[in-house]
């Protein structure tokens, strides 16, 4: 279960919207717009997010509005600013593992 959770977090996109939605519910084309990607793309990551139980999402009329789980979400990306800012260069040796970047 972990791993899942992990894997949420493990893509620079998948990051982006998740730190897009800290700052509050959205919609498809709000966060679309938020990390300038395109739509096909986000809705790949949006199910991913939702499927590793990251985020909800909340139907009215024909939008669908995506928000962070719970506030357990939001500290975790606290705590990888505040650990990737205590860490700065040193993790610069795992460059070449990391997708997308």
């Amino acid at each position: 279960m972990k791993v899942r959770v992990v894997h949420g977090f493990s893509n620079k996109t998948r990051l982006q919207i998740l730190e897009s939605l800290a700052e509050g519910e959205k919609t498809v084309t709000e966060i679309v717009t938020a990390v300038q990607g395109n739509q096909s793309n986000i809705s790949q990551h949006l199910a991913c997010l939702k499927g590793c139980g990251l985020i909800r999402k909340r139907t009215q009329g024909k939008f669908g509005y995506y928000s962070l789980r719970n506030e357990t979400v939001r500290d975790l990306l606290r705590s990888f600013g505040d650990l990737t800012l205590e860490i700065g260069r040193e993790s610069a040796c795992c460059e070449h593992h990391i997708e997308g970047e």
